[in-house]
């Protein structure tokens, strides 16, 4: 399985955020892996092992707002975490075009 994996619900509409784009990325801001959500708002991100540290997933939420014509405050979201010695990390956005909330998922 893949270390991280998210999900985005757009909670404007109700519905799955496919084709956002997500980048994991270090504490140096360095990218490690790169997507876009699927159909149901869904990405794994590599690479399988994470080492323990702090992380950061930046999804382009802006885009996703600007290609459905919808005003949104935030031109992305940055979602900064710890990995410690867990296997898997599941790490949930739930959006609106002027909040977000997040959580450590299972």
């Amino acid at each position: 399985m893949t270390h991280v994996t998210t999900h985005i619900l757009d909670a404007s509409t109700g519905t799955p955020a496919s084709g956002v784009e997500v980048s994991l990325r270090d504490a140096a801001g360095i990218a490690l892996a790169m997507g876009r959500t699927d159909a149901d708002g869904r990405l794994a991100l590599g690479p399988d092992v994470l080492e323990p540290g702090e992380y950061a997933l930046v999804f382009a939420t802006g885009a996703h707002f600007a290609a459905q014509g919808t005003a949104a405050f935030h031109p992305s979201v940055t979602v900064a975490f710890t990995v410690a010695d867990r296997p898997h990390y599941h790490v949930p956005l739930l959006l609106s075009p002027f909040a977000y909330t997040t959580y450590r998922g299972s």
